[in-house]
């Protein structure tokens, strides 16, 4: 393997790079997986240095371990899990196999005091909704069997002709509101029909009734996964040091302000320190995985006026959590618990005990109360001390856990967690990677911000693969093409279906934004 070099000395703001010899000069805008795994292979498959830019104190992006008074969280958590074999390899050469947990999958639907299994199964939904309810539940079903719903272009509709209204209203209906925000009847059908496949409450029960052999089951795909015992956080803190040990410099706390372009190249990154220091990194190659819209605003020259109202049209979801410490009996075994009750914010509950006992301290354990939020909206901008009430009065409201016996909490809040995806968004991107073709060629978007897609860790890391090997060898992988899967990892229609299909990730609904009124923060403008 060639050694790696020594990478580039920052030149102070307003001085000029002259042209060098030698390996490529790379810039990283971000010290998340996909940013990391950029400079980590680039640096120890090719000997190519590189600078990685950090906004934040913490390395790891949406896949960091909080750490609180010795009590660690996972945003969101993060199952490592997946079927590429390439990313697989890469997780085992970063961290040391014993550093690896393998965790039993296990979550369910928590309604009205009862666990329900997730991925749905009909029977099981049945049996703890109790025999009234199920009876109900299944003349339900005979009445859409008769009279189907009239709109079944929406997830309401979908969801309903293939369930029965009471088994929507159980299981459907509340959680996916407080996920997306808006009601069901504005969610498209398409985005049901990739999560929930084949499956109906009909062929369910068929399915239940006929022999063992001939069973064609939803099946869950993950019986079991791997997790650093610390929390994913520790896979990227392991990275940045491996990276640095290469001779790659990761500058925390220094924000992208500036992407100078000239000649249809990108030449420097201009980043701001805690100070207001501005520092000039000159480069050859820039991987960006910042939000797609702050680095084309941040282009210099400015971009053109459509493109540059592209960048400033793409919107995010946002997602906070309230970490709350409580006696170990209190918990529950599950990963995480979806929380169907209107009563009720929280969305879903992680139990961060049952991802790893290293997260917690003995006899007490740590729930995370998920809520899905917009930035600047009710949820978000109130006081911690607020969310941490809000969230032990919930925990009451569900019979979980006395708001008594909760010991301590923390808020964590990780703004533009997710792309949001409305009618515009396809277009918006197309606008800026054409422009970006035209006018910045060196510059690479990479992961989730980066190239504006919900996806999963390990296809973040797997376009930084692909661009870190495009960038050292002159490949022409076209990381665009890392699309969405066809089998989602939770679940697959049939024993026979294909567990693997081009690219990673994870599919959306696309949300016309209009559903959510002109003053939300979803519509107002930057």
């Amino acid at each position: 393997m060639v050694e790696p070099t020594e990478g580039p000395a920052p030149a102070q703001l307003g001085n000029v790079e002259p042209n060098h010899a030698g390996p490529p000069r790379v810039v990283i805008i971000g010290a998340g997986p996909a940013g990391l795994t950029a400079a980590y292979v680039l640096a120890t498959r090719h000997g190519i240095t590189s600078t990685v830019l950090e906004a934040d104190d913490i390395v790891g992006g949406i896949s960091r371990t909080v750490e609180r008074d010795g009590w660690r969280f996972d945003i969101g958590g993060h199952r490592f899990f997946t079927k590429v074999k390439e990313v697989s390899a890469l997780w085992h050469e970063i961290l040391p196999d014993e550093d690896f947990m393998l965790r039993p999958r296990m979550s369910r639907i928590y309604y009205r005091n009862k666990y329900i299994d997730y991925p749905i199964k009909a029977g099981n939904a049945l049996r703890q909704l109790g025999a009234k309810e199920a009876v109900l539940c299944g003349l339900s079903y005979v009445s859409v069997r008769i009279r189907p719903p009239k709109d079944q272009t929406t997830l309401e509709g979908w969801v309903a002709a293939r369930f029965g209204w009471r088994l929507y209203e159980h299981l459907f209906k509340s959680y996916n509101e407080k996920l997306w925000g808006v009601p069901v009847n504005k969610l498209p059908a398409d985005f049901a029909a990739q999560r929930i496949k084949n499956l109906s409450l009909g062929n369910a029960v068929l399915t239940a009734l006929r022999p063992k052999g001939k069973k064609t089951n939803i099946t869950s795909l993950i019986e079991e996964f791997e997790y650093p015992k610390y929390g994913p956080g520790m896979m990227w803190e392991r990275c940045r040091d491996l990276v640095e040990e290469k001779g790659c410099d990761v500058v925390m706390r220094h924000r992208v302000v500036e992407v100078r372009h000239e000649g249809g190249r990108a030449t420097a990154v201009v980043a701001e320190g805690p100070d207001g220091t501005r520092t000039e990194y000159p480069c050859d190659h820039v991987v960006s995985t910042m939000p797609m819209s702050q680095m084309l605003q941040a282009m210099s020259p400015p971009a053109s006026d459509e493109v540059t109202h592209a960048a400033g049209d793409l919107r995010y979801r946002d997602f906070l959590t309230v970490a709350l410490v409580v006696p170990e009996e209190a918990a529950f075994p599950d990963n995480w618990i979806y929380i169907h009750d209107k009563k009720v914010g929280v969305g879903r509950i992680q139990n961060f005990g049952s991802w790893s006992p290293y997260m917690v301290k003995d006899g007490r354990t740590c729930l995370g109360l998920e809520f899905f939020v917009f930035e600047g909206d009710e949820t978000w901008s109130k006081p911690d001390e607020e969310l941490i009430a809000q969230g032990a009065r919930e925990l009451g409201v569900l019979g979980l856990v006395d708001p008594d016996k909760v010991e301590e909490g923390f808020v964590v809040r990780m703004p533009k967690a997710y792309p949001f995806y409305d009618q515009h968004y396809k277009d918006n991107v197309a606008r800026i990677v054409e422009w970006l073709d035209g006018e910045a060629t060196n510059v690479h978007p990479v992961g989730r911000n980066g190239m504006h897609r919900y996806n999963n860790q390990d296809h973040s890391m797997l376009t930084a693969m692909l661009t870190a090997e495009n960038i050292a060898t002159g490949t022409h992988h076209d990381v665009w093409s890392v699309n969405v899967e066809e089998e989602y990892h939770e679940e697959s229609s049939t024993d026979d279906a294909p567990r693997a299909a081009a690219g990673t990730g994870r599919d959306a609904p696309v949300i016309d934004r209009e559903h959510y009124g002109e003053d939300h923060p979803v519509n107002r403008v930057p």
